[in-house]
């Protein structure tokens, strides 16, 4: 008979999950993630649209069916956190219950539903934890983060690991609607006169603008979907200033049910996006931004972030979430790291140029290379790319995560397209592909001599060696060359522009 297992074994098992609920001015949403980690990965993503910021600024209060909504909402919420054994729920409470006259007796009627203290944000608290977020999930990010939600615009300058003091603006989608009588040319010159001369917009110029919040997300589906791009990720999608202005002009000119692939966006979501492109566009117009960068890390990812260690903080956020992956997934995670090793001494000796960025792709790609080892034979290729094109990562841009499943495709199908979607190709460089075949044929040779198993790639280096691609397999490992040893060898020397030895002295 079958045991019947109770936990999975493919969990990270490091302590009970943590959860944040966002209690917003649009919606309130639950995320659990498995455990506080450098790369949190959710394990529950649920959210309700109960409107508390609508009417809030004319009336002064949070409105009664909504506060009935969100209520209702959190005591499924409190339950499903009981039943995942979260054992530390953050609550955090946004615009619409700061700026209500009965937001005290709301926030009270909260804390005692979810049985945990609730953090009233201020403006400044919401645009430091946003931009704590993006930080979390950018790699060197510099620019403004821009959080839009229903009832509030935060910005805070990025640089590195500095944060700017951040300001807030009455500019959410809700309260615009509100405050403008549901009028786009009321809205516009309420949006005009409070970010007059702006000093985040000031020194915005040809850096990179990260919007954060589910308005501008949506903007940039309908944006993704309308011009069929290949990766269905949102987190990293770039969109230039110029062509993301332009598709704000377009949302604003028409009515938004005529807009192509408008059935991509959430019929709840549809009526802020105008309000939304029209403060994105005067962001853009106005602070003349190189990029509009789409974070899905905001305010829950930040305060996650914040608590960390003063240790756990500088980690490269791609490479934990890789060596999760791998360890998880792997037959040995050890071997991945040996790979990593192997692979940096066969660059070194290869005369190959690597950037940084290149060196730091494929130390995260020798991590993933043995992920798919369960899948049959002949699909490990389709699966691994699939799979790590639409993981949730973090800390990659999108020509970085086609590289790392187009090196993986390569290391388990060899170096044949045709199977391959030239769209994913198409998101990346001539040299990041060529960096892929190199690593994926590398990585072949790897296999085939190790079995993925830990222990052999220390005392077998390839390297290149006179002018000539080497493998060194000394002693009783001499056993190990073959000819399918010397046919991907062979693969790999013609990409190399080299000739290939099999060292068995």
């Amino acid at each position: 008979m079958t045991e019947i297992v109770s936990e999975a074994s493919s969990s990270l098992v490091a302590g009970a999950p943590i959860a944040v609920i966002d209690i917003g001015s649009n919606s309130v949403r639950l995320v659990v993630y498995e455990r506080l980690s450098r790369s949190p990965t959710p394990i529950f993503n649920e959210k309700a649209s109960c409107g508390l910021g609508r009417e809030v600024l004319t009336t002064g209060r949070l409105n009664a069916d909504a506060v009935e909504k969100a209520l209702i909402t959190l005591r499924r919420f409190r339950v499903l956190c009981d039943r995942m054994g979260v054992g530390q729920l953050y609550v955090l409470a946004t615009a619409a219950a700061r700026d209500a006259s009965n937001g005290p007796e709301f926030i009270a009627a909260c804390t005692q539903i979810c049985r945990t203290e609730v953090e009233l944000l201020s403006g400044k608290r919401e645009a430091q934890l946003s931009a704590l977020g993006v930080l979390s999930g950018v790699h060197h990010a510099n620019g403004v983060v821009g959080d839009l939600g229903g009832g509030s615009l935060e910005l805070a300058d990025v640089h590195g690991q500095r944060i700017g003091a951040g300001v807030t603006f009455p500019l959410g989608g809700l309260a615009l609607q509100d405050t403008s009588g549901r009028s786009l040319k009321k809205a516009e010159k309420i949006v005009k006169d409070v970010l007059a001369k702006e000093p985040h917009l000031e020194h915005l110029k040809g850096r990179t603008f990260y919007a954060v919040g589910g308005t501008w997300r949506a903007l940039a589906r309908l944006h993704m979907f309308q011009r069929g791009y290949p990766l269905h990720v949102m987190h990293g999608y770039v969109i230039p200033a110029r062509e993301a202005q332009e598709f704000c002009r377009l949302v604003l000119r028409v009515p938004i049910d005529t807009l192509s692939r408008i059935d991509t966006v959430a019929e709840a979501r549809r009526p802020l996006l105008a309000y939304g492109a029209l403060v994105l566009e005067h962001l853009i117009r106005v602070g003349k931004p190189a990029n509009i960068f789409i974070s899905a890390q905001g305010v829950r990812e930040g305060l996650l972030y914040e608590l960390l260690s003063a240790e756990e903080k500088p980690a490269d956020p791609l490479i934990a979430a890789t060596a999760e992956l791998n360890k998880v997934r792997s037959r040995s995670p050890a071997h991945g790291w040996e790979l990593i090793e192997w692979t940096d001494r066969f660059m070194a000796h290869s005369g190959i140029d690597e950037s940084v960025e290149e060196k730091r792709l494929r130390h995260a790609a020798c991590l993933l290379a043995d992920i798919s080892w369960r899948a049959h034979p002949d699909y490990r290729g389709e699966q691994s790319l699939n799979l790590i094109a639409h993981a949730a990562f973090i800390g990659v841009d999108h020509p970085g995560r086609a590289f790392l499943a187009l090196a993986i495709y390569y290391r388990h199908a060899g170096l044949v397209d045709e199977d391959l979607s030239p769209r994913i190709r198409e998101l990346v460089s001539a040299r990041l592909l060529d960096r892929a075949r190199i690593l994926g044929a590398a990585m072949r040779v790897a296999y085939i001599i190790s079995a993925a198993m830990p222990g052999t790639l220390p005392v077998t280096p390839m390297l290149v060696e006179k002018g000539r691609l080497v493998l060194h397999l000394k002693d009783d490992l001499a056993l190990l060359g073959s000819d399918r040893v010397a046919s991907r060898m062979r693969t790999l020397a013609r990409l190399i522009g080299r000739e290939y030895v099999l060292a068995t002295d």
